[in-house]
């Protein structure tokens, strides 16, 4: 009679016990919090027009090269009560990176806008896909430009970089210096006023000009409707400048992208030297 095969169950396949597996998924995560914090916050990773899975999914990927070289506090302290702080740390870390970025992005919006003002479009507003409000279209174009200029010089790639080198310089559970990061955030907020003013300024100083002119017009002859002349002579005035200094534009929006990827590169290290 045939007796069945006697198994060796002590040599089975090679795996992860259930308990390092929980191990190691808990560090996985708490490794994400910096990355997700910032996909949330950061000009571009948190548009509107990017859905959440596609976000989770590039904040899975990208903490695999963070979990695989810096070390990540043990397991022991991410199930306790004393990982409270550590996990704010992490949150606030992203999102202060995330948000120094948005704050000097928004110098296009605020340049657009202002430029709309000048020129009689303030009226001509439609839905940002990437924020959800009501903006008018030269802003939306201003923004729009920012953010084709972020991605064909590869700023995401330069500030992904920045942000995955920060777990060297700032290691997940360490403690945080908060005074660069408020400055940092001080500095953003007056880069943003400064950009904004210099990019729409070449525009509404002609179109400043302009309205001298058309003023001067209907001064000396009260027949010329302002309505019927001057309204169209400054809406062709603002597309001819637009159109003529879009390559300017371009260099000046380069610019202002390499002044807030050292600012955030500089928080981090300003913080790591605190």
């Amino acid at each position: 009679m045939l007796q069945p095969p006697a198994f060796n169950y002590d040599s089975g396949i090679p795996g992860l016990e259930l308990a390092e597996l929980l191990s190691y998924a808990v560090q996985y995560a708490f490794g994400m919090l910096r990355i997700g914090a910032f996909i949330l916050s950061a000009p571009f990773f948190a548009a509107r027009y990017i859905m959440l899975p596609v976000r989770i999914m590039m904040s899975v990927i990208l903490t695999l090269p963070v979990v695989n070289s810096v070390p990540m506090p043990p397991v022991d302290q991410l199930v306790a009560l004393t990982a409270v702080p550590m996990i704010l740390t992490e949150l606030t870390i992203g999102l202060a990176a995330g948000l120094v970025l948005s704050i000097i992005f928004g110098s296009a919006s605020v340049a657009g806008d202002r430029i709309a003002a000048t020129a009689g479009l303030g009226f001509a507003a439609q839905i940002d896909p990437a924020s959800g409000t009501s903006v008018p279209v030269v802003s939306q174009l201003f923004s729009l430009f920012m953010l084709a200029t972020f991605v064909a010089v590869d700023g995401h790639l330069i500030a992904l970089n920045i942000l995955i080198d920060s777990y060297t310089l700032l290691p997940p559970g360490g403690p945080m210096n908060a005074g660069p990061l408020l400055a940092a955030g001080k500095e953003a907020v007056s880069y943003m006023f400064n950009f904004s003013v210099q990019l729409m300024m070449p525009v509404v100083s002609v179109l400043l000009l302009v309205n001298v002119l058309i003023g001067v017009i209907t001064r000396s002859a009260p027949q010329m409707n302002i309505f019927s002349f001057g309204f169209p002579m400054t809406l062709t005035m603002t597309v001819v400048l637009l159109f003529f200094g879009a390559p300017v534009l371009g260099k000046a929006c380069e610019w202002v992208l390499g002044s807030s990827l050292e600012l955030m590169e500089h928080m981090f290290r300003e913080m790591a030297n605190g």
